[in-house]
């Protein structure tokens, strides 16, 4: 707890929270109001800590949608809980990091999605083309507070840091003014939540590689791969008991499945069938992005086209930037193409009328016939931001010259090794 509350620790702790911002917590405090308040209270705050009788705040219960449907409930802690908890993991993280198996990913210093995709892409390459796709269930909220505690003590000493951690995860969750106590998970949202997770779960990574597997895992997604489809059978069934005994989790038999890496997804991405697999981007991952630039156009309907591809620049930027490993590239042109009939969609709508559509595209170089014979079409948006008068009125190169991301360009461009 020294070592906690030690002034460059808690230095660097602020540096980060103050770093990565963040919603307030159930107190209302935003994150520029830290320092004013540490000022104050710090010496209250470091002494009940160094006493063992520090009591953390709930926790505020957020909802968002996930993208495969449903939500994912997370608990956001006040700036002050998220100051401790990361000045708490910046001391546990090199206690526990050399231990961590070498086919652990998630949440690492160093350690990327992408290389686990590059992994899984390996270890099929040398023909393990099975996949056991584990999903746990609701794994942040079932996480079982004593077998967390008991791996986290087999490092951890200090009794005043345990009660710390275990206060931390039984900290009660504030929904609708009302707070409810917690029995079981660690909640989303806080700094050391990632760190709990990769503790529990390197019991299973320790197991995995006991028993001789091929393996890669993010966090909670985990994928094994095998040979036949026999042995991805009895692997499943007996990971399953392994994770339901030893670690009181239990796998999610909707979403978990024994199948071929090309008829599955692993972190967005997917695979080919081929000897030699290569990295595509899933069908799951391509259908979000499609729903988050409808949201987006449909939220700012009425605005100008240049301030709607504002909009989806760094949407669009982030998600090339994450599938720039893909080797199957017609992907890209197709959204590029879907892209831009989006955004012609847009502008048929905002012209409204024939008048202005004739007048709009005769701007853009139509010929008066051809103009009135494409504005008085009788036919949908979605059609006419499909046909030739649109393309023709806005080519690709117009909508270059105001700034939309093109996503194929953005792979062609040179990319730094991983």
């Amino acid at each position: 707890m020294e070592a906690v509350v030690a002034r460059e620790n808690m230095r660097a702790a602020l540096a980060r929270v103050e770093a990565n911002r963040g919603a307030p917590g159930v107190d209302g405090m935003p994150v520029e109001a830290l320092r004013w308040y540490l000022r104050e209270h710090w010496p209250r705050i470091k002494a009940a800590l160094l006493a063992g009788e520090y009591r953390p705040a709930p926790v505020r219960r957020v909802a968002i949608p996930k993208p495969g449907g449903g939500v994912r409930e997370l608990g956001i802690p006040t700036v002050r809980e998220r100051l401790i908890q990361q000045a708490v993991h910046q001391v546990l993280q090199p206690l526990f990091e050399p231990h961590f198996s070498e086919h652990s990913y998630g949440f690492r210093v160093g350690r990327s999605a992408h290389q686990a995709v590059v992994a899984a892409q390996q270890i099929v390459a040398e023909g393990h083309r099975w996949v056991v796709d584990l999903d746990l269930e609701k794994f942040f909220d079932r996480v079982n507070h004593d077998v967390l505690m008991a791996r986290v003590a087999r490092r951890v000493t200090d009794r005043r840091v345990l009660k710390l951690i275990r206060r931390y995860l039984q900290a009660g969750v504030m929904a609708e003014g009302l707070v409810s106590a917690r029995t079981e998970g660690t909640p989303q949202g806080g700094p050391l939540s990632p760190l709990l997770s990769n503790i529990l779960l390197d019991d299973l990574d320790q197991e995995l590689e006991r028993r001789g597997h091929r393996f890669c895992r993010y966090a909670d997604d985990c994928n094994l791969y095998v040979r036949t489809r026999a042995a991805g059978e009895r692997v499943m069934n007996s990971i399953r008991r392994f994770l339901e005994r030893r670690l009181r989790l239990k796998v999610n038999e909707a979403k978990s499945a024994v199948d071929r890496p090309w008829n599955r997804k692993f972190l967005g991405y997917s695979l080919t069938w081929h000897t030699r697999p290569r990295l595509r981007i899933a069908k799951e991952s391509v259908a979000r992005l499609k729903r988050e630039v409808r949201e987006r156009l449909r939220r700012g309907r009425g605005q100008s086209l240049q301030a709607a591809v504002d909009n989806l620049s760094p949407l669009l930027r982030g998600w090339s930037n994450y599938f720039r490993l893909a080797e199957v590239k017609g992907v890209f042109e197709d959204l590029d193409q879907w892209l831009r009939r989006r955004l012609r969609c847009l502008l048929w709508r905002q012209w409204k009328r024939s008048y202005a559509r004739a007048r709009k595209l005769m701007q853009r170089g139509l010929d008066r016939q051809r103009a009135w014979q494409s504005a008085t079409n009788g036919r949908g948006p979605w059609w006419n931001a499909g046909a030739s008068h649109m393309n023709q009125a806005d080519p690709k190169r117009s909508f270059d010259r105001i700034g939309l991301v093109s996503l194929l360009d953005q792979q062609r461009r040179p990319q730094a090794t991983i």
